[in-house]
């Protein structure tokens, strides 16, 4: 059996069996964030909606 947790918080690291976890670019998903809206915000007629994604990545501890 493995456990694989998601967001990779804190905890994860610091559990009895530290948990495997993905992790997400949290900074660069808030600064990419940020710009879209400002963009939004500043050219509202000619702004154009996108989806981004981004590239998780696997922590692997002892859980897997």
């Amino acid at each position: 059996l493995a456990i694989l947790g998601y967001d990779d918080i804190e905890f994860a690291a610091d559990a009895a069996v530290p948990l495997s976890s993905v992790r997400q670019p949290t900074v660069q998903i808030g600064r990419n964030a940020a710009e879209l809206l400002l963009e939004e915000c500043d050219h509202p007629d000619t702004h154009m909606h996108k989806q981004v994604m981004f590239k998780p990545e696997l922590v692997v501890r002892e859980s897997t």
